[in-house]
């Protein structure tokens, strides 16, 4: 798979995007210190040619698992069949696996766009600029199909992880998930799994969807000397992926809980008809510590 990087830069960081991978991002870096601002992909990352090795990528038409093998639509039954070989569920929509087109490039911006016909017609759009260290992440994705169809949108965010990563992030619920990884009901958010204060990730396994966010979170990479101050416009909801051992975490702003088609009136997602969009905006921005 071809690897052309298409290079952004302002006046405090740098960014490396690989649209032909899934429209993903491959690397943010600081320009003083060369610190990963997400987490690096290397020559091995890039030639894997999956956006799961790389830094981040967008999600459409819809986020994380769906079960029962697809959703009801108001014409029918919609079908869908696993599309990895490592989840039994059709997992993060379909835009993730196909290839982008550059329809504007310039030193600090660019415009990314997918026509896809799977598992319906839309078209997905990225807005990607950067300005005196801040990241700003715009997807919007258009209903293109004659039937109607629900969709819901997000980003997914890898972040370097160290013993001193912390995480400030204000919830009020989690969808707590069953042993098949999908959720059952919501709950209240567990003391070890509480960011309302600035706090340590959790050494045990974390994969759920949290609700009733502010749109706002923290991250502090002290060891590192950096902190990154994220906002969200567009998304009720971040889901939390800490995997044991790893030296990454995934904070991943998003429209909807896992199984949301499946859910009690299918929570943050919209049924679009044939020419209306969905919009996310996730901004990042980087800020060097002091003392």
């Amino acid at each position: 798979m071809p690897t052309t990087l298409l290079h952004l830069e302002d006046r405090l960081t740098r960014l490396s995007l690989i649209p032909a991978i899934g429209g993903s991002i491959a690397n943010w870096t600081s320009k003083q210190t060369g610190q990963p601002l997400l987490r690096p992909s290397d020559e091995q990352a890039l030639a894997s040619g999956s956006p799961r090795r790389l830094a981040c990528y967008p999600l459409a038409p819809w986020s994380n698992r769906i079960a029962e093998g697809g959703f009801e639509c108001p014409d029918g039954w919609l079908a869908l069949e696993p599309n990895t070989d490592h989840d039994p569920y059709p997992i993060h929509g379909s835009a993730w696996q196909q290839a982008w087109q550059v329809d504007e490039h310039s030193s600090n911006h660019a415009r990314l766009s997918l026509n896809s016909s799977l598992p319906f017609a839309y078209r997905a759009e990225q807005f990607i600029d950067l300005c005196d260290g801040q990241l700003s992440l715009r997807l919007r994705v258009t209903h293109l199909d004659a039937n109607p169809a629900w969709h819901g949108i997000g980003f997914h965010p890898y972040l370097p992880r160290t013993a001193q990563t912390q995480l400030r992030a204000l919830a009020q619920t989690v969808w707590k998930a069953n042993g098949n990884t999908l959720p059952e009901q919501q709950r209240a958010i567990p003391p070890d799994w509480n960011f309302s204060q600035l706090s340590r990730l959790p050494n045990d396994l974390v994969d759920h969807a949290f609700t009733g966010w502010d749109g706002r979170c923290l991250i502090t990479q002290a060891d590192a000397g950096y902190e990154l101050a994220c906002e969200v416009r567009g998304a009720d909801y971040f889901l939390l992926f800490c995997p044991t051992g790893r030296d990454f975490f995934c904070f991943e702003p998003v429209s909807h809980p896992i199984n949301a088609h499946h859910l009690p009136g299918k929570p943050g997602l919209r049924l679009l008809q044939y020419g209306q969009s969905i919009e996310l905006e996730f901004r990042l921005s980087y800020q060097p510590l002091t003392g």
